[in-house]
């Protein structure tokens, strides 16, 4: 439909919403390059053309591909187990392969830290030490460890959706099972994990709290030294620049890559429920694996951090109360924020098909996609030219919070509109109410589920967020991410583990959440399947 003057502005909300984006997205990288340019040609070359610069794109990029790998070989093997086959406990195992979402990467950095070494939980407790990771394994192990679940929930709804009758006939044309899997399931498999590594890339890319915990210099640790240590703003807003295009490079990929594929069905596929392989002798080794992948992703960290916690309680220490309350001061305006621009930007996208929408949406996920200490960055400098009273004010914060997370709330808002039923809106414009209020009376009520789930992702994507809150929050403001990372920066275990057991206790209501949303979808959509 064509996106004439007079239709534009009946939707006036869009324009806000998009304004906003389009203002807190562009404006800051505008100013970042106007920063990054005022440099003479001499000290241009000495900058971009440093050595060093190279060291840290193969640290970031083998970073990024080893987390990638390492998540890949965890979250396949359990994604097939919980749709493809017999193994027992399969509600435990899909709760293994989700649970680990409630341990954002620096809690998982701070926890193999904490346990390790001579003076870790290990060695105290048990008397058993191990080595402490650092550096490119210690943050290859922590992220991977934080980002599986990513990966996993792509996979196993992708391996739900298929069509079974595609690997039946497969079978009866004498592939084996094992050549059914690498040639016909593999393959189909392909979108959703590109899908799900695409924002694991992302998460590493913008990674700050586990690479400087682990001492592994990357392009968002050495952006963070420059910024904080040597204070060279020129050198920093390169470095944010080149740190853009390589997300972008990627982005650009990732299109182009699924531009060229195409695996819809021409019929209605087959309506029954894969058959499950019999582990038979395999049982063991596999029940072992998870056992493995549980105690390190689950057992370790919660065991850690009740460990460090219990020392911790004859400590004085910072107020876990008080960080609590700083965080949700600041998460709960954000995420009403975040879902008050989300709403009209993902009615326009299910109900209006404003062709502009589309760009919007764009705009959105570029602001996601930006890797955090880079927006931050961005955004201090903005303000320091535009308006130095906003630096680290708490509308500032809670702006750039907006703009950051918006796209997370666009899934879910959106979903909602679809299935929502639009005769019922259409009814009530019949009977003389406005565009608006039929809205809040017809349609409001009917996407209340939606409307919860993106408030609570974004409530917690806030409440765990480092970079933007370390670098934008205003003087004094305490938040539980901060105190994690600062106190295990100063090897303070013990007064660590309390903020950080608050925010995995807080991330289990995300997980919770996610996995009664999940279960619900799944009854409605094929009762016969068990989750």
């Amino acid at each position: 439909m064509r996106d004439t003057p007079a239709r534009l502005v009946r939707h006036w909300p869009v324009w806000i919403a998009a304004a906003f984006v389009a203002v807190g997205v562009f404006l800051p990288i505008a100013y970042l390059v106007l920063c990054a340019a005022g440099a003479d040609m001499a000290t241009l070359g000495s900058v971009v053309f440093r050595t060093r610069n190279l060291h840290l794109l193969a640290n970031t990029l083998s970073l990024a591909a080893g987390v990638l790998l390492v998540a890949t070989l965890i979250a396949l093997p359990l994604a097939w187990l919980t749709t493809r086959s017999d193994v027992p406990g399969r509600r435990l195992v899909t709760l293994l392969g989700v649970l680990p979402l409630a341990i954002p990467g620096y809690v998982m950095a701070y926890v193999l830290l904490a346990v390790s070494g001579r003076y870790g939980a290990l060695s105290l407790a048990l008397g058993v030490d191990i080595p402490r990771p650092g550096g490119y394994v210690g943050a290859l192990l922590a992220l991977s460890l934080y980002t599986f679940p990513y990966m996993f929930l792509n996979l196993r709804a992708a391996l739900l959706g298929l069509d079974v009758s595609i690997e039946e006939s497969a079978q009866a044309l004498g592939l084996t099972r094992r050549q059914v899997f690498f040639r016909i399931v593999l393959p189909q498999l392909k979108p959703a994990w590109m899908a799900g590594g695409l924002l694991i890339v992302l998460h590493v890319l913008g990674d700050f709290g586990v690479v400087s915990l682990m001492r592994f210099k990357t392009f968002s640790y050495a952006i963070f030294l420059q910024y904080t240590g040597a204070f060279d703003r020129l050198y920093a807003a390169w470095l944010a620049l080149m740190l853009l295009a390589v997300t972008a490079t990627l982005l650009l990929a990732e299109a182009k890559s699924l531009r060229t594929t195409f695996l819809a069905r021409r019929g209605p596929g087959s309506a029954l429920p894969p058959a499950r392989t019999r582990l038979g002798p395999w049982r063991i080794p596999v029940l072992s694996g998870l056992a493995l992948v549980a105690l390190w992703s689950v057992v370790l960290p919660l065991g850690t951090l009740v460990y460090w916690s219990l020392r911790g309680l004859s400590s004085p220490g910072v107020s876990v109360a008080g960080a609590l309350l700083g965080s949700v001061s600041a998460s709960a305006p954000a995420a009403v924020l975040t879902v008050v621009l989300a709403l009209p930007v993902a009615y326009a996208s299910a109900r209006l098909r404003i062709r502009s929408v589309q760009w919007l949406e764009r705009v959105a996920w570029m602001g996601y996609a930006i890797p955090p200490l880079a927006l931050a960055l961005a955004v201090i400098f903005m303000a320091l030219s535009l308006a130095p009273g906003l630096y680290q004010t708490m509308f500032l914060l809670v702006a750039v919070y907006a703009v950051h997370f918006l796209a997370e709330a666009l899934g879910p808002l959106r979903t909602a509109f679809y299935q929502a039923n639009p005769s019922v809106e259409e009814s009530a414009r019949t009977l003389g109410r406005s565009r608006i209020a039929a809205f809040l009376a017809s349609v409001l009520p009917s996407i209340r589920p939606g409307l919860v789930t993106a408030t609570a992702f974004i409530f917690l994507s806030v409440m765990k967020e480092l970079p933007l809150t370390y670098l934008l929050s205003p003087i004094g403001f305490q938040s539980l991410a901060v105190n994690v990372w600062s106190l295990t920066n100063e090897a303070q275990y013990a007064l660590a583990a309390p903020h950080a057991l608050m925010i995995v206790a807080v991330s289990s209501l995300f997980v919770g959440l996610l996995l009664h949303r999940e279960s619900n979808r799944n009854s409605d959509s094929n009762p016969d399947v068990p989750a």
